[in-house]
């Protein structure tokens, strides 16, 4: 594993906001148009208790290689300074450790792993 000079929730920061802009496409390119409707569609994929929900399936499908684990325990431990408005802490650092798992693979040009996470991520998604 390369040594990964950003702190876990620079990592999460960007990973949050390349989810929050491929989930945006996602809903365009299915056809939703109307404001509303795509932001309900969107918050439904980008909040927290969905992204850990994604995580533990994951998880439980032993997605993650070795130093995607590293990642999601740096970002799952991380001190974060922020509270989350409807989520507990737990499910926030779940959260947030998978938004650090993606900024990582995107910063580090891991795209064929991103991609791997994502096709999983659109098929979790549309069963949320």
């Amino acid at each position: 594993m390369e040594i990964v000079n950003y702190n876990a929730t620079t990592l999460a920061f960007i990973g949050d906001a390349w989810m929050s802009l491929k989930v945006r496409m996602h809903m365009l390119e299915k056809g939703y148009q109307n404001p509303n409707t795509l932001q309900k569609k969107c918050s439904a994929w980008v909040c927290a208790k969905a992204q850990a929900k994604m995580l533990l399936i994951l998880k439980e499908e032993n997605f993650f290689q070795e130093d995607e684990e590293l990642i999601l325990a740096r970002g799952r431990n991380a001190t974060i300074k922020t509270k989350a408005k409807n989520a507990d802490i737990m499910t926030y650092r779940y959260s947030t450790a998978f938004e650090a798992l993606i900024g990582y693979l995107y910063l580090f040009h891991k795209e064929d792993r991103l991609e791997k996470l994502w096709n999983r991520i659109q098929e979790i998604g549309e069963t949320l």
